[in-house]
């Protein structure tokens, strides 16, 4: 049985990637997946899976196209079995949450299949809550024979969210917030932004918690009529959401918003923070503490992790 120290990790998955890392195993890690960027060591690692589209397209196209190849019962992502065989991995961890965001667990069963030269362990990560989130890092530590390292870091983690709860006991005027998960066609963010909202004293509007994110139209969002709009598109930075910001700007009824009279049109670096379920989900909530409640909150993620946007 291999020990610690000597694990051959491929991670398919950014979440899990940063996951390994702050277990302290990053020099585990073999390789990684085409969108494993954090932290910056990894990018030096073998690449072991691609996409199967443009994602500069608009998000209109990305997801017509994404709707094509899962309507033809084809896969989002290709996984590099002849990379992964190379570099002979003890674990290979992905996920079975979503077939657009990540290398699926079917993808990687089907491509590792009496394929490589010895068994490798494979780990999947589903989650749909914040617990949840904290509940794979324990998993991910427990199967890398790592324990001890998941409880200091949940640990810390738990006390960062603790110290947001905490100031925030007393205050109970806690504004409505749309967060907004994709563009063209219109979706607003679940899973575990909800929570994370209601953590930094927002009220989430038209999603559930743990609950996949739905899609709405535009008379949605203007009869909610939320006081705060977070723009945070799945696997979008900041300046390629921008590029779109006009598909909200001319929606009918836009500037009558509370949210644009009041100035409180925000984006978020959803691609780094939001859409991973990692170490860094707690970086996105002090985000939207930053948002939500500007006077009580100065972490520091202003113009990196999220900006205002000025009408």
């Amino acid at each position: 049985m291999s020990t610690i120290s000597d694990r051959r990790i491929i991670s398919l998955l950014p979440a899990a990637t940063e996951i390994v890392c702050a277990l302290g195993l990053q020099q585990n890690l073999v390789g990684r997946s085409h969108e494993c960027d954090y932290p910056e060591g990894v990018k030096e690692l073998p690449v072991c899976s691609d996409a199967n589209m443009d994602h500069n397209l608009s998000s209109a196209d990305i997801d017509k196209r994404v709707k094509e190849i899962l309507r033809d019962a084809l896969s989002v992502y290709t996984v590099n079995r002849e990379q992964i065989k190379t570099l002979q991995p003890d674990v290979v961890i992905t996920q079975a949450q979503c077939d657009v965001c990540a290398v699926s667990l079917t993808e990687v069963e089907q491509a590792l299949e009496n394929y490589l030269d010895k068994p490798a362990q494979i780990i999947s990560l589903e989650p749909q809550t914040l617990n949840d989130i904290f509940r794979d890092i324990e998993n991910v530590a427990a199967s890398l024979n790592v324990t001890a390292s998941s409880e200091a870091l949940i640990e810390e983690l738990q006390e960062r969210v603790d110290i947001i709860k905490h100031k925030l006991k007393f205050i109970e005027n806690k504004p409505t917030v749309a967060c907004i998960e994709w563009l063209e066609p219109l979706m607003v963010s679940g899973n575990w932004i909800p929570e994370l909202v209601d953590i930094a004293g927002g009220t989430s509007i038209l999603a559930e918690n743990g609950k996949h994110s739905p899609y709405v139209e535009w008379v949605d969002i203007r009869l909610a009529d939320p006081d705060i709009i977070v723009l945070m598109p799945c696997g979008f930075g900041i300046e390629r959401t921008m590029k779109e910001i006009n598909i909200l700007l001319e929606q009918p009824g836009f500037a009558d918003l509370k949210a644009v009279k009041n100035n409180r049109i925000y984006i978020a670096d959803g691609n780094q923070y939001f859409n991973r379920p990692g170490p860094r989900i707690v970086d996105s909530i002090e985000i939207l503490a930053e948002i939500i409640n500007p006077k009580q909150f100065i972490f520091g993620y202003e113009g990196s992790g999220w900006i205002k946007f000025d009408m």
